[in-house]
């Protein structure tokens, strides 16, 4: 079952259980993975689906950020609540400390002694780990250990 098959079966059974935060949280996700499709004028790969969702609950997990910052926990709350269900869907993301032994992997491969090297150990990372790890963590260690 592909990945959007998935989450439209998972839809209607967040319609029959009357989860509204899970039916419109995957209403959301298939209509950016329709507008996505449409934007490129052929049917996505897995990989790009992932990338979609992963947009997705960045978007919600930034929105929720902001919305503690000001004040509407209310707002906060209904956004985690949506960022869980589209995690539910994508692959388990690596903690700071996988993360880090990947980059320190990386830049010992590919021989990376400063921080002119940066851009090649996070491409490298990014393209082995697609949908894993978080790019600003991964900046931001890749800046650690190659500064």
């Amino acid at each position: 079952m592909s990945l959007q098959e998935r989450l439209q079966s998972d839809l209607k059974d967040a319609m029959r259980a009357g989860d509204v935060v899970r039916r419109e949280t995957l209403r959301m996700c298939l209509a950016a993975l329709k507008n996505r499709r449409i934007e490129l004028g052929l049917d996505l790969e897995e990989s790009e689906e992932l990338a979609v969702l992963s947009k997705q609950l960045k978007t919600r997990q930034e929105t929720a950020e902001q919305a503690a910052a000001a004040g509407r926990e209310d707002r906060a709350g209904k956004e985690r609540a949506e960022a869980e269900v589209v995690a539910a869907y994508l692959p388990r993301m690596l903690s700071e400390e996988e993360t880090r032994a990947v980059v320190e992997g990386a830049a010992r491969e590919l021989g990376a002694t400063s921080k002119q090297d940066l851009g090649r150990v996070m491409k490298a990372v990014m393209a082995a780990h697609r949908g894993q790890v978080d790019g600003k963590l991964v900046q931001r260690v890749a800046a650690e250990i190659l500064g």
